[in-house]
């Protein structure tokens, strides 16, 4: 079943966890590219400069299929896999985590490690705004003038977004809408045309 829904959180969120004077500072970001990613982690790097690990994972579009996960130096899968699976374990997408860690001096262990990373991530997640989102369809309708209050009469009954319109000997409009109904949408259009 294909779904037309997602989770995403609105904007940000922290988290904190301590182990054995070890500190972990989560950050949770709304992303929607790669670009904004890689400019938060550079921010992150440079606000962070003193600490020893700056781990993250992310989950971008609603089929979730656009992920990373990094240890940055920690021991492998002990720190980006465990942020990962709390985004998983969330369903969330569009979603950067980032874990900052200052090392305070004593060795945590992987298992150690993978509690503190996880709860750190976990913190930062409950400390979000969760939301659902819709995946729109942006349909484009061209259509000859005299159609137009037929044309708007489905707008008015479908209730999709409109983006633009022009209206001249022929007129165009740009409409959003849940995918689920697009096709519905796109029948009617055409046959008021």
């Amino acid at each position: 079943m294909q779904t037309d829904e997602y989770k995403t959180i609105t904007d940000k969120g922290e988290g904190t966890y301590s182990e054995k004077r070890s500190k972990f500072l989560a950050f949770s970001h709304h992303v929607e590219t790669e670009d904004e990613i890689k400019e938060l982690l550079a921010r992150y790097r440079k606000e962070y400069y003193d600490a020893r690990h700056v781990c993250y994972a992310y989950m971008l579009g609603a089929k979730r299929e656009v992920f990373r996960a990094n240890d940055d130096g920690e021991p492998s899968s002990t720190a980006g896999k465990p942020i990962l699976g709390q985004i998983n374990s969330n369903e969330l997408t569009d979603i950067l985590i980032v874990v900052v860690r200052y090392y305070g001096g004593v060795n945590l262990g992987t298992s150690g490690l993978i509690v503190a990373y996880r709860t750190a991530a976990a913190e930062a997640i409950e400390n979000s705004e969760i939301v659902v989102r819709q995946v729109e369809e942006v349909i484009t309708h061209k259509f000859p003038y005299e159609s137009m209050n037929d044309v708007m009469k489905v707008v008015k009954e479908m209730k999709p977004k409109i983006i633009s319109q022009e209206f001249g000997n022929t007129c165009e409009i740009r409409l959003s809408i849940r995918r689920s109904q697009a096709e519905a949408l796109k029948g009617k259009l055409r046959m008021k045309n």
